[in-house]
């Protein structure tokens, strides 16, 4: 795994700190690898939201659509 220093003003690094010992992380390494992961997410969604915006629409949003939608995510959220 590779090292990376990080040089932050005092005021930065002690809400760093505090955000590590509040929200139960190991060290201020697990705190920003959490951070990283959540902005590429971000980065992720906003991807896939751009590409769906410009594609062209593949059926009509109505009711059932809708209601297939429910069904797909109380199957896979039941197990």
């Amino acid at each position: 795994m590779g090292t990376m220093n990080v040089s932050l003003p005092d005021e930065l690094k002690e809400f760093v700190d505090e955000q590590v010992a509040e929200r139960g992380y190991g060290t201020v390494s697990e705190y920003v690898r959490e951070l990283i992961r959540k902005d590429k997410d971000k980065n992720r969604l906003r991807s896939l939201l751009l590409e769906g915006a410009t594609s062209a629409p593949s059926g009509a949003a109505d009711e059932a659509y809708f209601e297939g939608l429910r069904d797909y995510i109380r199957r896979h959220t039941a197990k």
